[in-house]
C-alpha cells in the first residue's frame, strides 16, 4: 500500500512546513487538501495519508477507526509513580539501572523506552527499533515535540534515539554482548479491550511474531537480560522457558531470559 502526504483542512505555513518534512524524509509525495477529507484522498490515490497537521502528524491507514499520532501514553503515570518512590514491573524484571543501555527491538509508541530512558539517566542509551517507516518518523519527532510540563518526561522522551529497521536485522548487526538489556513487546497475538489507546498502534504498526532466530540474536547481543512482554496467554514464554513475572489481575505479564 502507497502512502501520500497532505496538510491539515486550514494548511498554515507550520503544516506545509511538517509535510515539506515528512516528505523529504519518507520520500512520500505530497497531496493538496484543496478542503478535501481524509477518505477522499485515500480512495483518489488508494493510499493512506499522512496528514501533517499545526503541531502533530495523524496516520490514517486505509480502514483505520482512528489516527495513529504520537503521545507518551502510560509513560507519564508511570514515571510519576517512579518519582514517588514506587517500582515499575518493566524496571523490576530488567533491573534496570542509572548508566545502563537498553534496545527496545518495538518501539511503536516508546512508552516503554521513555521509562528505561528516565531510569538510565543521562549517562545511559536507550535505542527504539521500529519497522514501520511511518510509525518511527511520527514516534521520532514526537519524542522530540511533544509538549509536556513534566521536565524529566520530556528529558527522558529527548535522549531516546530511533532507528527504522527490522528488529532481526537490525540484531544481526550489533555487537555480541553490547547492549545490558535487550526487549521486546510483539504486537499481542489478540487486543486488550481494555487498552484502546493502542488500537490506532495495532492497526498501523507491524505485527511480528517472536522466533527462534530472534531470540537467538537478542540473546547474543544482551549482556544481561532479554526481556519479553506479552499477553498473560502467550504461548511463548513456555516456547522459549522464560522466567515470567505473574501479574495477578493484568492482563500482560513480563519475562526474561538470563545470558
Amino acid at each position: 500500500m502507497s502512502t501520500v502526504i497532505t496538510t491539515a483542512g486550514r494548511p498554515d505555513d507550520q503544516s506545509l512546513q511538517l509535510a515539506l518534512e515528512a516528505s523529504e524524509t519518507l520520500g512520500y509525495p505530497i497531496v493538496e487538501r484543496k478542503k478535501q477529507a481524509v477518505s477522499r484522498i485515500q480512495n483518489t490515490h488508494s493510499s493512506d495519508v499522512i496528514v501533517a497537521g499545526k503541531n502533530r502528524y495523524d496516520l490514517y491507514r486505509i480502514g483505520m477507526d482512528e489516527p495513529f499520532f504520537f503521545h507518551p501514553n502510560s509513560a507519564a503515570f508511570r514515571l510519576k509513580r517512579l518519582l514517588n518512590g514506587e517500582m515499575d514491573p518493566l524496571i523490576e524484571i530488567a533491573q534496570l539501572q542509572e548508566d545502563d543501555s537498553f534496545l527496545d527491538c518495538t518501539l511503536g509508541l516508546g512508552s516503554d523506552s521513555i521509562i528505561a530512558s528516565f531510569v538510565t539517566g543521562e549517562s545511559g542509551k536507550v535505542l527504539g527499533v521500529e519497522a514501520d517507516p511511518a510509525v518511527a518518523f511520527i514516534t521520532r519527532r514526537g519524542l522530540r515535540s511533544f509538549p509536556s510540563e513534566s521536565e524529566q518526561l520530556v528529558q527522558a522522551m529527548t535522549r531516546i534515539e530511533v532507528v527504522q529497521s527490522e528488529a532481526i536485522e537490525f540484531l544481526s548487526h550489533q555487537a555480541d554482548s553490547s547492549w545490558d538489556i535487550v526487549y521486546m513487546d510483539p504486537m499481542f497475538h489478540a487486543p486488550i479491550t481494555e487498552s484502546s489507546n493502542f488500537t490506532p498502534l495495532r492497526q498501523a504498526g507491524v505485527h511480528s511474531v517472536l522466533t527462534a532466530e530472534w531470540i537467538k540474536q537478542a540473546l547474543r547481543v544482551c549482556k544481561r537480560r532479554v526481556v519479553v512482554k506479552d499477553r498473560f496467554d502467550s504461548p511463548v514464554f513456555e516456547q522459549f522457558n522464560m522466567e515470567r513475572k505473574i501479574r495477578p489481575n493484568t492482563k500482560f505479564h513480563f519475562a526474561f531470559i538470563e545470558k
